[in-house]
């Protein structure tokens, strides 16, 4: 079963508990599709009225800057070691390379990486255990958290429900047909989007490992 078929089975008000809960594990550390729950229940928000698109965002972005905030507060504590065991039982997220990714992202942009780190999967989860391992101060993470959670959150929200109203009234003009193209170019484009980003990123982790390589050159007999 589809996960926005699965969601119309529900009542409005569970759909923002679990909105809300994903969002916030997610945030916390842990690696669940936070995104497309988001994006399911934005759509079915759109085809239904008893779900509040208000009440789904605010769900969404308190789940984002509470879960961000457990984490925070849970890499402050666990520092290092907790990436170590993280990664062992989550290799494909906290992974040596990924791990170290993330960290040249806080140490190159700081607080922004919090911010901006929202709109990217990997360092959505990364983003609140990272910042309390490196001991990034907190009220610099707060506003970080807080702008970019609502932000993302908020306006994930309010564009695919315009975008499902849009869609719909569309469809009522069209076909089925139509939508299933349009979803797949969108979903085409961001899948490319995507990988051109972590083959750019993976780039420009092997600059310094090549560096670091290769050897000193041998000085010159006089």
């Amino acid at each position: 079963m589809h996960i926005q078929d699965w969601l119309e089975t529900i009542p409005a008000v569970s759909i923002y508990i679990l909105v809300g809960l994903v969002i916030g594990l997610e945030s916390l550390g842990i690696p669940l599709p936070g995104e497309i729950i988001l994006v399911s229940s934005a759509l079915l928000a759109s085809q239904h009225g008893d779900v509040d698109p208000l009440v789904l965002g605010i769900c969404a972005s308190t789940g984002a800057i509470v879960g961000d905030s457990i984490g925070y507060a849970i890499g402050r504590r666990g520092g290092k070691p907790l990436l170590a065991r993280l990664g062992k039982r989550f290799p494909k997220h906290f992974g040596e390379h990924n791990i170290a990714m993330a960290e040249r992202s806080f140490e190159k942009w700081g607080m922004w990486a919090v911010f901006f780190g929202r709109f990217v999967a990997l360092l959505r989860i990364f983003a609140g255990p990272l910042a309390g391992v490196l001991h990034m101060p907190y009220w610099k993470f707060l506003i970080a958290n807080v702008f970019g959670g609502i932000l993302w959150a908020g306006g994930t929200t309010a564009v695919i429900y315009y975008v499902g109203i849009v869609a719909e009234a569309w469809l009522k003009r069209f076909s089925w047909l139509g939508l299933v193209l349009a979803v797949l170019f969108g979903v085409t484009s961001m899948l490319v989007l995507r990988n051109r980003a972590k083959k750019a990123a993976a780039a420009e982790a092997e600059v310094p490992a090549q560096a670091a390589a290769e050897p000193e050159p041998a000085p010159a007999n006089h």
